[in-house]
C-alpha cells in the first residue's frame, strides 16, 4: 500500500511539474494581402504572445519556399509578453500567393503554421506615348 501511495504521489508531483510551460498564441494565423501590384510591399507581421508560465523560445521559422522569408525573435519571450514574426514575400512573382511559415518553439510539441495569401498582378508598363519627346538639338554651324 505504501508503494502505491508513493507511486501516486510521484506521478502527481511530476504531472504538476510538466504543466508549467511556454505557450504561443497568435493574434491571427493567416494574412491576406488581397490583390496587389508586382514589386509592391508584400511584408507583414504576425503578433504572438507567450500565454504560458515559462519563457517562450522560438527556435526556427521556415518558409514553404525561398520566396517567403520569415524573421523571428532570437531572445526568449517572457510569460505575458508579446513579440512579432515578420514575413516578407518576393512580390516580383505573378499570380496567386498561398504560402506558409512553420514555427518551431518550446510553446508546443507540434510546430505552428501561419500563412500568407493573396494575388500579385503585373505592374503597369510605362506608356511610351506619354513620355516627352526630346527634339534633336542642332549645333550652330561654323560659317
Amino acid at each position: 500500500m505504501k508503494k502505491l501511495l508513493l507511486a501516486l504521489g510521484a506521478a502527481l508531483f511530476f504531472s504538476l511539474g510538466v504543466s508549467a510551460q511556454a505557450e504561443i498564441a497568435f493574434e491571427k494565423d493567416v494574412h491576406d494581402f488581397g490583390t496587389m501590384k508586382q514589386h509592391g510591399d508584400a511584408s507583414t507581421e504576425f503578433v504572438f504572445k507567450n500565454t504560458g508560465s515559462e519563457p517562450l523560445i522560438v527556435s526556427n521559422a521556415k518558409g514553404s519556399c525561398g520566396c517567403t522569408v520569415p524573421e523571428w525573435p532570437r531572445e526568449p519571450i517572457q510569460p505575458g509578453q508579446s513579440s512579432v514574426i515578420k514575413v516578407k514575400y518576393d512580390s516580383k512573382r505573378l499570380g496567386p500567393i498561398n504560402k506558409s511559415v512553420t514555427i518551431t518553439s518550446n510553446g508546443s510539441d507540434q510546430p505552428k503554421v501561419i500563412r500568407i495569401k493573396g494575388n500579385i498582378e503585373a505592374a503597369p508598363k510605362a506608356d511610351e506615348s506619354a513620355m516627352p519627346v526630346k527634339e534633336p538639338t542642332m549645333a550652330p554651324s561654323a560659317n
